[in-house]
């Protein structure tokens, strides 16, 4: 898409934008708009039956919002500022300023959040997207660095100047990027349904490979384990505690170090680093307890350390390193917490754990699936990087749209919406 220039440009005088056509107006934000003030209790009627907003019910760079339930539905206390519908409600918390909506009705937003109400000069929409621009994002975040709290105060928001056309093409400003950037958005979802899609084979094909060979025509027998089903007739049958040695570690997060020398495993899938190990081995690990349980696996082959609450397994027998890491890996979700403690965290206990069961090929057959895994997940891998990456050139390609559009960099006072292909 190629979309022409204005003819001439000015200096703005200040930082961000530097230049914008010559007509536009620069004005601070506090000669733009209203930013509301005075909190109202959420707790008393008629405030706890009003839609409640905050950061985190809205999507990131689109304004979308995610949730919509009333003050009293969400257990809201202490302070909320009170919304009029089209106010762009701004969050001033600094890991959050890339959060800005408008209001869909009279409404609260918390108290980590600006009701931004323009006055005449400027669209509700036009401002929206301003805020939004990586740009303003940027000298909002270099304010927010200059108080104690992490956010960007009133008075310093108020201070930040906008350079702005007529309504008329802030109107049109806003309906081309209305447009543009919901096409990229839409493009960025297929990118995530693809790595979605992707991730599922990517398991499917281990899952297959571990449990019922490379062979499509090889004899089948019933395993005996309900969730297994049938294995290769030649495969034999054994629970882990036959297969290694397991034990946990005597470590706790705080002994992470920065760029230490080894890696230290903890119950994320983030290797952690450290200055000393305890083990210089082939071993494979997992969460003991936490979100990670049946979800995070490690293998390693050489120094390392772990936590406390981690389980190492080690000193193999009959089965490779890397199979028992492919099959753990691949088939331990399907019953990793039956027996657990659900009381505060996910707890993976020992007996279940020594008990699962291994469908095991000979040592041959497991080299070669381990030799096919490592083929078809590295394609599939590259197939994901690959999106992952278009993801990041979608983003990038939206960002600049946005800023490009708000400071003027580009004429869309002639553009249309195309219509839709039949």
């Amino acid at each position: 898409m190629s979309l022409p220039h204005h003819s001439e440009y000015k200096d703005c005088g200040v930082e961000w934008p530097e230049e914008v056509p010559k007509y536009w107006k620069i004005l601070k934000l506090r000669r733009c708009l209203f930013v509301a003030e005075g909190q109202v209790n959420p707790e008393y009627s008629p405030y706890k039956e009003m839609v409640l907003i905050a950061p985190n019910h809205i999507e990131s760079n689109t304004g979308k919002i995610i949730l919509l339930e009333t003050a009293e539905e969400q257990g809201a206390e202490s302070g909320k500022y009170l919304c009029q519908e089209g106010d762009v409600i701004y969050c001033k918390i600094r890991p959050a300023l890339r959060k800005v909506c408008i209001a869909p009705q009279d409404c609260l937003c918390s108290a980590d959040m600006y009701p931004l109400r323009p006055l005449k000069l400027l669209f509700n929409r036009f401002l929206f997207w301003f805020l939004l621009s990586e740009q303003f994002s940027t000298r909002a975040i270099l304010e927010s660095d200059r108080v104690a709290m992490p956010k960007i105060n009133r008075e310093s928001l108020k201070e930040l100047s906008i350079a702005f056309p007529p309504i008329e093409e802030q109107t049109s400003i806003a309906a081309f990027l209305d447009f543009e950037t919901a096409s990229l958005s839409a493009l960025i979802a297929e990118q995530e349904r693809l790595i979605e899609l992707l991730k599922e084979k990517r398991q499917a094909v281990i899952s297959h490979a571990v449990t019922k060979g490379l062979d499509p025509d090889v004899p089948m027998k019933d395993s005996g384990i309900e969730w297994l089903g049938e294995v290769p007739e030649h495969w034999e049958v054994k629970r882990l505690k036959f297969l290694c040695k397991v034990q946990t570690g005597d470590k706790d997060t705080v002994n992470a170090v920065v760029d230490g020398a080894y890696p230290f495993f903890v119950r994320s899938q983030t290797i952690e680093k450290i200055d000393t190990f305890t083990f210089d081995c082939e071993a494979v690990l997992t969460a003991g307890d936490g979100v990670g349980v049946g979800k995070v696996f490690h293998y390693v082959d050489g120094k390392f350390d772990f936590h406390q609450r981690v389980y190492m397994m080690n000193q193999f027998r009959f089965v490779t390193g890397k199979f028992f890491f492919w099959y753990l890996a691949s088939t331990f979700h399907k019953v990793a917490l039956e027996g657990g403690a659900k009381s505060t965290v996910d707890s993976l206990r020992m007996p279940l754990f020594l008990n699962f069961a291994f469908a095991l090929p000979p040592k041959l057959e497991q080299e070669q699936i381990i030799c096919f895994i490592e083929c078809e997940t590295a394609k599939i891998d590259e197939l994901i990087a690959e999106a992952h990456r278009a993801i990041e050139l979608l983003k990038e390609r939206r960002s600049a749209l946005i800023s490009a559009a708000v400071t003027g960099q580009i004429d869309v006072r002639d553009w249309t919406k195309p219509e839709a292909t039949p």
